[in-house]
């Protein structure tokens, strides 16, 4: 059994077995998950992994001395009598690879492929399929037992993805991922760790494509929730079943939308007309149940999601006012709407403390953020505080937000006067933290007499004046402490046989504290 290393394939001066029938050995799975791991996959990213596969087979036919011709450009097809190197191979693996990739490269289009592009797409597709049967059928004459079946799952894989991405023979594409299940779970059984874990996580890849078939047939009752949970999965071979999911879920709430024809918001009714609004706003309300992820890195990007959602909703409503003409009464409904779902959008940004991102470390950028928070906090209240006669929902709404502002101008003033306070200015970060105490013990106040207790607020508000105390004792025990010692380290710097008189020390002016500012 011939087997060989990397830098050997790639080697054009390696020595091949002089067997008459030479066995080659290729651990299919694990070379390419090491390939597309270390070149863009890892994020998502076909287009490298597909200059990658170029890149590869330009190296491989010029160490097999493989090339076409340098003018006129001649095929030479790859046979069996050709397969004298495992580097033929891995010739015909990448060359299928290459294929796929830019088929999921166009998958990955902002809005999607369009007729031609899918057309393209299907047709890479095909021509993956293709190149994988060649070196399923040179593996089964050329490689080893392992090899050859290892090659057949992979050729199964491609089919299986051809016909999913056609939408069409789902009993044909079910059975060749099922095919290439079983092979992976019998593969997963033997050989090193590593290998095994490899085909275990590739089962588990499988897996999400075998249900969705078996629901497209009609042979499983899997839910909508089912599949969400699923498509939360990771992995490139999941990656042409979330595109189809996301077609599901779009003709989901297209049915859905027809029966959304009023949004209430703060005990107004606003009657919604265009479809395309409708089920921009049930997408966003879809993802603001995700919103509370495990991850901060996932949250952040269910935010941008839902943000694009309401985008999309204010986009169309716009159009609709383009087109309303001197209709008042529907110019008002639209406004109203528009003016609802950005209310609704600014909210989101509205988060406490304990919900920041632990990335955000420097009190100047918290300062920034809290910036940002008092700004949606005043845009809020003003999108309820109009001349017109106002209903009970939409005045407390405006209260709670005057309240959030109270709170949040005590956090920032805090993390201003820990910015202060690391500049080394003791004078500025012990006035501020006074201030930042007061502010805290003001908002929670408000917050205690308000008609609505929000306990969580209260106790972060006590957090934060327990905490402005004692910074507040540090800072002007610090500041005292500096300018007792700032003559000694003055007369170290400066070359004269004069010495500080301890008289001097003692005689440093001192600032006066407050008798409950004392630790």
């Amino acid at each position: 059994m011939a087997k060989f290393t990397a830098m050997e394939i790639d080697d054009p001066n390696s020595n091949v077995s002089d067997q008459i029938s030479p066995k080659f050995s290729i651990t299919v799975l694990q070379l390419l998950k090491s390939s597309q791991m270390q070149h863009g996959l890892r994020h998502g990213d076909y287009t490298r992994y597909r200059r990658y596969c170029t890149a590869r087979l330009t190296r491989l036919y010029k160490s097999l001395k493989f090339t076409h011709g340098r003018g006129k450009y001649t095929r030479k097809a790859i046979t069996e009598s050709t397969v004298t190197d495992v580097r033929f191979l891995h010739m015909v693996l990448y060359t299928a690879e290459r294929a796929w990739s830019h088929a999921m490269e166009k998958r990955q289009l902002p809005d999607g492929p369009n007729a031609r592009q899918r057309i393209y797409l299907i047709g890479r597709l095909r021509k993956a399929v293709k190149w994988a049967d060649v070196f399923s059928h040179l593996c089964s004459i050329k490689g080893d037992s392992r090899t050859s079946l290892e090659a057949e799952a992979y050729a199964s894989y491609m089919k299986g993805n051809l016909l999913f991405e056609q939408d069409r023979n789902w009993d044909t594409a079910l059975r060749n991922f099922k095919s290439a299940r079983a092979v992976y779970e019998e593969l997963g059984k033997y050989g090193d760790v590593e290998n095994q874990v490899l085909c275990r996580e590739r089962v588990e890849e499988l897996e999400p494509s075998i249900r969705y078939c078996l629901h497209k047939i009609g042979g499983s009752n899997l839910q909508t929730s089912e599949l969400l949970q699923i498509g939360e999965m990771e992995g490139p071979a999941l990656d042409l079943f979330k595109s189809k999911l996301e077609a599901v879920m779009a003709e989901a709430r297209s049915q859905q939308a027809a029966s959304l024809t009023e949004f209430h918001w703060l005990g107004n009714r606003f009657p919604i007309t265009n479809a395309k609004t409708r089920v921009a706003i049930l997408k966003a309300q879809e993802l603001e149940k995700d919103l509370h992820g495990p991850s901060p890195e996932k949250r952040l990007a269910t935010f941008d999601k839902v943000f694009t959602a309401y985008h999309e909703a204010r986009s169309c409503i716009r159009s609709d006012l383009a087109s309303a003409g001197s209709a008042e009464n529907v110019k008002d409904d639209l406004n109203g709407l528009d003016k609802a779902l950005v209310s609704i959008a600014k909210s989101k940004l509205t988060r406490r403390r304990d919900e920041k991102n632990e990335k955000v470390t420097k009190p100047e950028e918290l300062v920034r953020l809290y910036d940002l928070l008092l700004q949606n906090t005043a845009d809020l209240s003003d999108l309820v505080s109009s001349g017109r006669d106002r209903k009970p929902e939409e005045v407390t709404f405006a209260e709670e937000c005057q309240l959030k502002s109270l709170a949040f101008q005590a956090e920032r003033c805090f993390y201003l006067a820990r910015s202060y306070s690391l500049a080394g200015k003791r004078s500025e970060a012990y006035l501020l933290f006074c201030r930042a105490r007061s502010l805290a013990e003001n908002a929670l106040h408000k917050f205690q007499t308000h008609s609505k207790t929000d306990q969580v607020m209260i106790k972060e508000l006590k957090t934060l004046y327990d905490e402005c105390r004692c910074y507040s004792c540090i800072e002007h025990a610090t500041g005292i402490i500096e300018e007792v010692k700032a003559p000694e380290n003055l007369s170290k710097k400066i070359s004269t046989p004069q010495q500080s008189r301890p008289s001097d020390l003692g005689n440093a002016p001192t600032a006066q504290i407050a008798p409950e500012e004392k630790p």
